[in-house]
């Protein structure tokens, strides 16, 4: 079973330096956005395997809120960038 457990983590970690690579490069913001998402994603379900492996399930409910928050995040991030860009293309009509 921890090769199970090692496969995963490696999947997992090459996935963060993908992730990573977008954060820095990433075209716009959004793009940028994303990635945090995915890597508050990526890190939860870290989390959530050691979770499995150790057998210990009491913090659980506070991966659920880590993951909840990140969420919450996120979709502020979002709507900052697009209101950004209406304001953008509302000042580019004028």
């Amino acid at each position: 079973m921890t090769t199970v457990y090692t496969i995963t983590y490696v999947l997992l970690a090459v996935a963060g330096m993908l992730t990573v690579g977008r954060l820095l490069v990433g075209p716009s913001d959004l793009d940028r956005i994303v990635a945090l998402d995915v890597l508050v994603i990526l890190i939860t379900a870290g989390v959530t395997v050691e979770i499995g492996m150790r057998r210990e399930g009491w913090n659980i409910a506070l991966v659920a809120v880590v993951a909840l928050l990140g969420f919450l995040g996120s979709v502020t991030a979002a709507r900052l960038v697009e209101r950004k860009g209406s304001e953008q293309r509302r000042e580019a009509g004028h």
